[in-house]
């Protein structure tokens, strides 16, 4: 079997590559000729190698086949958030020059009011809508292109101040299908192999999400994909589909977790790696996880801009907390404030050396911050590595609470809050004290009647007291999107609103 889709379609085209979030199987010659006629599409509106096109869609084939379009016409592919607000669109459609945008119906109003105010009239949708070029004819009456050449994601961080920016990649003078089967490889060393089942349970705006997606199709596997994520929704597609991997994150176990005891009885025998990220994961969570699923989940570390490490559920077991070793083609080192490289055990900021570096688009200024001299990049992420070469994680460094000059980090906490049964999500951080300068704050979310006066009791039997929450607060739902990545500044930029101090 060859090494990148293209191959796979042309030397099985019936093999079901793809399985609609409707139950719509879709062949990998049904996909292969989509995404071929949107790479004809993409040359018929002038793009050519190094331009931007971006998509603001829920979870289609139709995402997919704009994909493997972008990665064999040589042009960057931009997902966007279908739950940012018009403005926010805007801004990324024409910070990143996007030549068009593609959408589904759900998201047409907020393109269309974003496309206007970035000047992009080149607008296409799932469905026919006022305004949009209906997308199922994008390219029909263009040739085949002929100058193929690798395409690359051009994805926009969060960012913890100011705008989102574009993590840009210098794309690879090689032939799509070369590069294709890179990415296929890098999988194929976390263990994945060709003929499995990868079941796609989060939007594919988010990076890894999109990236496990078009390169397990790739290695030769077949999607499954899910629109809205369910617990119930997810257990049954393991079992009916034979699911053999997929990508989640924490919130997505703590949901499956708390569930009703029945969902234990779904066929979950098929899975052989899950692979987790994005956020932190207690150790409680995790281990409940592996007792019910066995030792087939995996934990990675990366950003947006790269990575990373990679552990193990054998590794995991045996060192409680690590992120894990980095994987090939990754450096990791620790270094404090003033630039000194830091021992194993010490605490810094993580940096990370890929093989490969970036740019932020447009921000030179950033992206200098980023790097330092001996050519590692950091996203502000604290922790430190233990004398095996390990990484553990303490949390970003922007939310770490700083108590009468003792640091305390907000994950340790949140890890201990989220194991309450009554608990469904959590959020810590510092808010404005005036004789230690910051105190602890919580925030849940809790699907059964708790007193603060009980969370608190139950952290201090696990917690040193200074880093238990002096208060909490009970909201109905936690400001987290459905790839797991938590608005904690929506929280916690209130409390220190008036005080001078920038969080």
């Amino acid at each position: 079997m060859g090494g990148s889709f293209w191959e796979h379609a042309a030397e099985a085209p019936e093999r079901v590559a793809l399985v609609a979030p409707d139950g719509a199987a879709w062949s990998a010659a049904a996909l292969r000729e989509a995404s071929g006629r949107f790479a004809a599409g993409l040359r018929s509106i002038g793009c050519q190698a190094g331009d931007v096109v971006a998509f603001v869609m829920h979870n289609t084939a139709e995402v997919l086949a704009l994909s493997l379009a972008t990665a064999e016409a040589g042009v960057y592919l931009v997902p966007v958030n279908w739950h940012l607000t018009a403005a926010e669109i805007g801004y990324i459609l024409a910070d990143s020059d996007a030549k068009a945008v593609f959408c589904t119906a759900q998201t047409a109003q907020s393109v269309a009011e974003a496309a206007d105010a970035a000047g992009l009239s080149r607008r296409y949708c799932t469905t026919a809508v006022a305004g949009f070029s209906l997308l199922s004819e994008f390219g029909a009456d263009a040739p085949p292109i002929g100058d193929r050449c690798a395409g690359g994601v051009m994805s926009y961080t969060s960012g913890t101040t100011g705008q989102p920016k574009g993590v840009r990649r210098p794309l690879p003078p090689y032939p799509p299908e070369p590069v294709a089967a890179g990415h296929a490889g890098f999988l194929a060393g976390f263990g994945l192999k060709p003929g499995g089942v990868h079941l796609v349970v989060s939007p594919l705006y988010h990076t890894a999400v999109l990236y496990y997606a078009t390169n397990t199709l790739h290695l030769g596997q077949t999607i499954v994909l899910m629109d809205r994520w369910t617990p119930e929704g997810t257990l049954e597609r393991i079992e009916t589909y034979r699911v053999t991997n997929s990508h989640m994150v924490p919130t997505q176990f703590v949901r499956m977790l708390k569930e009703r005891p029945s969902l234990r009885e779904y066929d979950v025998s098929s899975l052989v790696r899950v692979i987790h990220g994005a956020a932190p994961c207690s150790k409680a969570v995790k281990r409940q996880m592996l007792e019910w699923w066995g030792e087939v989940i995996f934990e990675y570390y990366a950003a947006t801009e790269g990575g990373g490490t990679i552990v193990s559920p054998q590794e995991w077991l045996e060192r409680p907390g690590t992120v894990g070793k980095p994987w090939d083609g990754a450096e990791i080192r620790i270094y404090n404030d003033e630039g000194t490289l830091l021992a194993p055990d010490e605490i810094g900021t993580v940096f990370i050396k890929m093989a490969q570096g970036f740019t932020y688009h447009k921000d030179p200024t950033k992206t200098g911050r980023a790097w330092n001299p001996d050519g590692f990049f950091t996203v502000g992420d604290a922790g430190y590595l233990d004398a095996d070469g390990y990484l553990y994680l303490c949390d970003r460094k922007a939310d770490m609470i700083i108590s009468g000059g003792v640091n305390i980090y907000p994950a340790e906490i949140e890890g201990v809050l989220i194991t309450h049964p009554a608990v469904m999500d959590v959020a810590v951080f510092g808010i404005p004290d005036a004789d230690w300068g910051e105190q602890v704050k919580a925030v849940v979310e809790t699907r059964a009647a708790v007193s603060e006066d009980a969370l608190i009791a139950f952290a201090l039997e696990t917690l040193a007291k200074y880093k238990c929450p002096r208060s909490i607060d009970f909201v109905d739902t936690l400001p987290r999107d459905p790839n797991g990545k938590l608005a904690k500044r929506t929280l916690r930029d209130p409390y220190w609103a008036g005080t001078g101090r920038s969080i």
